[in-house]
């Protein structure tokens, strides 16, 4: 794996793979002090962040490395220099690009005018970091990934695709549970349905949330895509049927409660639930970082054995 835009450069015992590695990193740390002794990443953010930008920063420095964090919320990218330049300039002097931008594209350039892996941390098609730290968190709880059925609600986004892709490989059953219209990416869609086929898993998208019954996981995130203006009350009509509450979690027979971050509480998800038992929400932020350190870990230090 030279790259992580999609999700797609890896196969299932790859997946495997980084998700052990970033167990075996959150449960003895010091083990792994100095692998990226004198490397450094350029982390390229576009859009704020919480989770992604402290979890990126701290992968570095956990494993010896050091992360440069560079904000281009003002749109710097591609405008004051062009990414190419970006990319041709940064590969001098550091040994990733991490990327958490407004354009799948964005990440594309990077990785072909540039000369350093680069990492996708967020984009406006795919989020793979989080799904892996997702299915790690799943697996940690519920002890096996393959067979598990988790179910998304809400908006088919970023996450929703990811979660298709990585659930795909693993072997997990996703269903997507989106209003007309508001389904994941088709492409992405077809394209993980093809490595379902390899590996077990089950995808599916439907509207129908009668069908919501007898999951082991329910997933959500928020209705409007940061960087998107709409406000959450435009939407809420058509979204509030596919919120996580105390009724619909009860009536699905989920183990599990996962949400992404950030959350509008009262909105896709309530307070009782976010707060309640089964809800694992905090459990995945931390295996932010766990995955982020696996993931450096990979490509910067393939020959870490």
């Amino acid at each position: 794996m030279q790259h992580l835009l999609t999700g797609f450069e890896l196969d299932q015992d790859g997946y495997h793979q980084i998700i052990s590695l970033a167990q075996s990193m959150k449960a003895q740390p010091k083990e792994y002090r100095r692998l990226l002794d004198g490397m450094s990443a350029a982390l390229m953010f576009e859009k704020p962040s919480l989770r992604t930008r402290t979890t990126f920063e701290l992968a570095m420095f956990n494993l010896g490395g050091h992360g440069v964090y560079l904000d281009l919320g003002k749109g710097d990218l591609g405008v004051r220099e062009s990414v190419a330049d970006y990319a041709r300039n940064l590969s001098r002097w550091v040994d990733c690009l991490v990327g958490r931008v407004f354009k799948q594209t964005t990440l594309e350039e990077l990785a072909a005018t540039g000369s350093v892996p680069v990492i996708n941390a967020l984009s406006d098609i795919y989020h793979p970091a989080q799904a892996m730290a997702d299915y790690m968190t799943v697996k940690e709880h519920l002890g096996k990934v393959e067979g598990v059925k988790l179910a998304y609600l809400g908006d088919g986004n970023n996450v929703a695709n990811s979660l298709l892709v990585a659930g795909a490989f693993l072997g997990a059953h996703v269903t997507c549970f989106c209003p007309l219209n508001c389904g994941p990416d088709v492409q992405v869609f077809n394209k993980a349905k093809e490595q379902a086929a390899k590996y077990g898993a089950k995808l599916d998208v439907t509207d129908d949330l009668s069908l919501l019954k007898d999951y082991d996981v329910l997933y959500t995130d928020t209705w409007v895509s940061m960087g998107d203006d709409t406000p959450l009350e435009a939407v809420k009509k058509v979204f509030m049927p596919y919120q996580i509450n105390e009724e619909l979690v009860k009536s699905s027979n989920a183990s599990l409660v996962m949400h992404c971050l950030p959350a509008h509480r009262g909105y896709e998800i309530t307070d009782a639930v976010m707060d309640g038992e089964k809800s694992v929400v905090f459990d995945e932020a931390e295996n932010r970082l766990h995955i982020h350190m696996a993931l450096l870990a990979t490509l910067l230090n393939p020959n870490r054995g």
